[in-house]
This record gives structure tokens, sequence and C-alpha cells, in this order.
């Protein structure tokens, strides 16, 4: 694997013309650029079922250019928190297609995030040890049934495991595009399994899955990879945080690590990278010129104090991505399309309500038009 040349995009494609004209991503024509981003909300029921208030909280937002769900785990051993919902089972399956026929009903487009949490689980919450490239445990304390507790010692993955695992992405793909998604997006951010191959602290890994950068982005390729043979191109986007530090990651030479890992994504010509604004301006705009497909921006740190507003939007346009993405603003404001084009006022969300479960603050914000 070898760095690919960094160069100026076509101007007529990183200058789209606003946050509300129309784009054509993959197979799909979406109506605006702003993407709603995965966000955990703790509501599936036993078993990782989709459930009826899932399916009225999507639909509520499907003006969203494009929705990306919450994580959903690939495989038991890929839960991270407990009440999050699955596709690995029939069941799971079965749930979910509900929730893609609201959304498709209110005119919107879905993508599933398909998201192994790895090390950072628990086997409170899954009955088994969690997984990673190495036996070292993820910073701070993970959720479980009982409460946050401190993150146990994985175990290290055998190489011949590995491949298992990065295709359990492809196989969670299929059984969401069974279920109704429009695609998927891998969660390759966070400090979730994909993430902890890219690190350099919770991969220590000698074999050809850790080490060089060459090494360390091979599982992140592999399940990209598998994935687009899964379902294709068109249907397969990934998430980067890249310098991101959750639950302990750390990474090294970062423009480089990214730079590699983009060329190789690059010859498999997914529908999107969609990154994460976790390190300074003058590494993603380097990035922005080294992936020369669709750019989805998340332009504010993740759970960081600001929210993704209208302003950050326009300045990352301009800067050449295609799509933005807004996290917690859509929370308090499903209609938050309209209010951005309109200039209405947003409202805040009662954060104590992210992930304690039950139908308030979760389908219980109004349109503005409602009185919202």
């Amino acid at each position: 694997m070898t760095l690919i040349e960094t160069h100026p995009q076509d101007t007529s494609r990183t200058r789209p013309g606003g946050l509300f004209t129309g784009y054509r991503l993959g197979g799909l024509t979406l109506p605006n650029r702003v993407v709603m981003a995965p966000m955990t909300r703790a509501r599936a029921a036993a078993g990782g079922l989709a459930t009826p208030s899932m399916a009225t909280y999507y639909a509520q937002r499907a003006t969203a250019g494009l929705i990306v769900s919450e994580g959903v785990q690939p495989s038991l051993i890929g839960q991270s928190n407990p009440g999050t919902p699955g596709l690995y089972t029939d069941e799971q399956v079965a749930s979910w297609r509900p929730v893609t026929d609201a959304v498709h009903a209110n005119g919107g487009r879905i993508f599933a995030q398909i998201m192994h949490g790895g090390r950072v689980s628990h086997p409170d919450t899954t009955g088994l040890v969690p997984v990673g490239p190495s036996a070292v445990p993820a910073a701070g304390e993970v959720f479980t049934p009982t409460g946050p507790q401190a993150a146990p010692v994985p175990r290290a993955l055998e190489t011949g495991e590995v491949p298992e695992h990065a295709r359990s992405y492809a196989s969670a793909a299929r059984r969401a595009v069974d279920a109704g998604f429009d695609g998927v997006e891998l969660h390759g951010a966070n400090g979730y399994l994909i993430s902890q191959f890219l690190s350099i602290n919770a991969n220590l890994r000698t074999d050809r899955y850790g080490g060089s950068v060459a090494n360390r982005v091979r599982f992140a390729v592999e399940a990209v990879e598998a994935t687009i043979d899964a379902v294709g191109a068109e249907r397969t986007g990934i998430r980067l945080s890249p310098g991101g530090t959750f639950w302990g990651v750390e990474e090294k030479d970062v423009p480089e690590l990214y730079t590699v890992l983009l060329g190789e994504l690059a010859r498999l010509e997914p529908a999107y990278v969609h990154l994460e604004a976790t390190t300074d301006d003058e590494v993603l705009l380097a990035l922005r010129r080294a992936w020369p497909g669709t750019l989805i921006m998340n332009p504010v740190l993740p759970l960081g104090p600001a929210r993704t507003g209208r302003a950050d939007a326009d300045r990352w346009l301009g800067l050449g991505a295609e799509l933005i993405s807004f996290g917690r603003s859509f929370i308090a404001n499903p209609d938050l399309v309209e209010r951005l084009r309109g200039g209405l006022p947003l409202e805040t969300e009662d954060a104590a309500t992210y992930y304690q479960g039950g139908d308030t603050g979760y389908v219980t914000y109004s349109s503005y038009r409602h009185g919202g």
C-alpha cells in the first residue's frame, strides 16, 4: 500500500451550490445535502429488535437528505451497549422492515450503521468476553445492564479469526438490505473495532494486522471490501475519526495513516467516506484532497460542546465536502432541514433522555409548524 497523490478536487464537485441542493449518492437522489448522523439512543427491545417507536423516530426525520441509523451490531459479540439493535438474526431483520418502510413512506432514505464494538463491551451485556486486536482494555467504564463498569480485558483475536470479524460487517449489510435499508455505513470511528485496529496502543499485533501502517489499515479495508462484495459499492460507506482518542485509542502519523487508508478505499470506490472533525483543519483538508469520492463531513467534535450549525455546514461545503452531517441538532428538531432552510430557531434536547429508554425525549419533539 502506498500514499496516493493529494491534489485539488474538481471545483464543480466541491462547490455544490448550497445545503439545500440535490445530490446523487450512488443509486440515490438526495433532495438536500443534510445527513442525519448516527446516534446511539438505546431504545431497542430485548433480542436487539427494532421497535414501533424507532419507526416513528426515524420517519419524523425523513426530510434529511440521508439518515444514518444508530450503530447496529453485526453479531452478539459485536454488541457494545445494552439496548442497541442488531442485524444478525431473522427476527431482527423483520423488526427493521417497519422502520425502513416508514422512512420511505415519508420520502426518506436510510443507511444502517454497522458497529462492532470490539473491546468496548462487557460480559454482563453479551454473556461473552469481548474481543479486540490485542488484550488491552479500553480506557474508562463501559455501559452494562447494571450500570457503568470498568472496561474488561478483551481476548486478542487469533490471526485466523480476524477475517471472520471483517466479514461480519458484510453479513449484517446483506441483512440490512433485506430489511429495506438503502445501504450501510461501517463504523470505523470512535474507538470501536475498526478504529482499534488502526490504533497503535489498542493494536499491539505483530502479524499482518499490526505494526506498520499498511498492516493496521488492513482490517478496515477487508471489512469494506467484503461489504462491497456483499451489497455493492453504491450501498457502502464508512465513518472515520482521524486522530480521535475515544475509549483511549491512540494513533500515530495520522496524515499518513489515513492517506494510505483512503488510497486503499479509493480503489474499492465506496459510496462515501464520512469524516469526523477529530483533528485539525490542515489534516482534514489534506484528507479531502486525498479522497476522490463523496465526502460527508461532520464539522464538530462528536459529543463535544458545540453542535453543527448552518455556518459550519456552509463552510465545509465551500471547503469541498459534498454532504454535511448533523447529530444532536436532529434530536429535538425532527424538521431540522426546514428549520435550517427558513432560519428558524432550534430547540435544545434534554440530555438526560439520550439513552434512558422510553418515548420521552425520543419521539415527543414537535416540528416548528406544530408549535415545536
